[in-house]
């Protein structure tokens, strides 16, 4: 496995992207939508008097960023979906097999090209992301690692649904299940641990109550992308509160979505119990993630080996 073979099929698929022109229009109602919903957003935060609490910039970023990230996966399934059996529908998968490209360049090449076409997305959503950091409400190292962690997800995504593109003979199915697996690390996980709590919980006694056991099934949460993107954003420096000019305390900022959510994530996971500093959830979710990726991209570069011992009904090979 060379960069070099990786460099030629992801030449090859940005090419084949950008032959139809159908992507130009679709990427420029992308920035104009995306961007017009973030200016809009400013405009409401603003009209609520938000500032009288604080930076508007602050919720912006946040909801800004959860946002882009929400509707990015969403986009990101079309980007991986049919990379594979799109070419062997059309009958030019095999044109790549016969080359001298292992299916493990086969497979990165193609996942790099998919990648890159949603981090283009992600980048066309900057001035939205970055009107907050550019007026002081946040810092440039918050900004730095919530725009690569979402990053480091859309890759995820795109893995995953190069993945099911290997497995199944038709485009429109694999499609379909690449959202299927999106809105079950969105959707489906909350729903999970909503249903788990109960079953982990003791029951109460007669007259006694029994506190929920989140401590117990809090990692059903952690693979969330949502959970992910805002428990492993850095910390907005706390919101002093002064009596003329002595220091009465400094709570934390209560107009930061991603604060709010990820100290929502750390109590669940401390299941009540009083910590001064609560343990983070996102490494265990973001190497789940990773690990899914991993293992999808492993089982694509196994389904492109060669020579070929079952080929699915009404599929051809060239």
């Amino acid at each position: 496995m060379t960069a070099r073979g990786i460099g030629l099929v992801a030449r090859q698929e940005i090419r084949t992207r950008l032959r139809a022109g159908r992507w130009k229009a679709l990427l420029a109602v992308w920035f104009a939508v995306v961007n017009g919903l973030g200016l809009m957003y400013r405009l409401t935060l603003e009209s609520e008097h938000v500032t009288s609490r604080g930076s508007a910039g602050v919720p912006m970023f946040g909801g800004v960023l959860l946002g882009v990230l929400v509707l990015t996966l969403l986009v990101t399934p079309a980007l991986g979906g049919q990379t594979v059996n799109g070419d062997r529908e059309r009958g030019t998968l095999a044109t790549l097999q016969v080359t001298r490209l292992t299916p493990a360049e086969i497979t990165l090449g193609k996942l790099a090209a998919a990648w890159g076409t949603g981090l283009l997305a992600l980048l066309l959503t900057l001035p939205s992301v970055l009107w907050p950091v550019a007026e002081g409400a946040v810092g440039p190292w918050r900004a730095l690692v919530t725009l690569l962690v979402t990053g480091l997800l859309i890759g995820v995504v795109c893995a995953v649904s190069q993945c099911w593109s290997a497995l199944l003979a038709r485009s429109v199915t694999s499609v379909l299940l690449s959202y299927l697996t999106v809105f079950g690390l969105i959707v489906g996980t909350p729903l999970l641990f909503t249903i788990a709590v109960p079953l982990a919980s003791a029951p109460p006694g007669p007259g006694d109550y029994a506190p929920d056991r989140t401590d117990r099934v809090w990692w059903l949460l952690a693979p969330n992308p949502v959970v992910v993107l805002a428990d492993a954003a850095p910390r907005l420096p706390g919101a002093t509160v002064r009596s003329g000019d002595v220091l009465l305390y400094t709570r934390s900022q209560r107009n930061d979505p991603l604060g709010q959510l990820s100290r929502g994530v750390r109590d669940i996971r401390a299941g009540g119990a009083y910590r001064s500093e609560k343990a983070p959830v996102w490494p265990f979710g973001l190497a789940f993630d990773l690990a899914l990726a991993g293992g999808a991209v492993w089982l694509t570069a196994r389904r492109l080996r060669t020579p070929v011992q079952a080929v699915p009904k009404g599929v051809r090979l060239a």
